[in-house]
């Protein structure tokens, strides 16, 4: 759960597409405290390229990975083989950063991410997903508010919650009090 300390800022409308295609069923339910408990069922759509992001020499193990529609059907969750059912098919628990280049609160918590993804390295995966070029996967997971972040224990369903804290130490704390309660505690 989000600390009631926090209070989260987004960016609003992600830009995502709000239709949704035929045979597209949004099964996202609230939790409480800005949590979502995610099930989504997508039919159908075509697999786009995968990117690669280059670590610079000296650059500690961890680092956030950009996905695309096609990584993310191989590291995270292939719902054109499952559409009715979440199957996770990631080695290690992860957290999908859902962002667009254009959001300030995206911008603020991206290097904070990075910075956290150093320190949990060989422990989680980080991943983002940029929302104005992928805009299927945001509408998987029915992104309509960024920066957005599913936090996906090992088994069990993954947790949706959006914005970050009022200062970079509080969007810290966010991210490594769900990191210990959602990803770590459920192992």
């Amino acid at each position: 759960m989000v600390l009631a300390t926090l209070v989260l800022t987004s960016c609003g409308n992600s830009q995502a597409k709000q239709e949704r295609k035929e045979g597209i069923t949004n099964g996202l339910q609230a939790t409480g405290g800005g949590e979502t408990d995610v099930m989504a069922v997508l039919g159908g759509g075509s697999a786009g390229e995968v990117a690669e992001v280059a670590t610079p020499a000296g650059t500690p193990a961890g680092g956030t990975e950009l996905l695309t529609k096609a990584s993310f059907l191989t590291k995270v969750w292939n719902y054109e083989k499952t559409p009715s059912e979440w199957v996770f098919l990631g080695d290690k628990p992860a957290i999908i950063d859902f962002y667009a280049d254009w959001c300030g609160p995206c911008r603020i918590a991206s290097p904070i991410l990075e910075e956290v993804s150093h320190e949990f390295a060989g422990k989680i995966n980080v991943y983002k997903i940029d929302t104005q070029k992928e805009e299927e996967l945001a509408a998987v997971f029915g992104i309509r508010s960024i920066p957005a972040f599913l936090y996906i224990p090992k088994s069990g369903k993954p947790t949706m919650m959006a914005g970050i804290g009022r200062s970079k130490e509080e969007t810290k704390k966010m991210f490594l009090d769900n990191i210990n309660k959602l990803l770590l505690e459920s192992r």
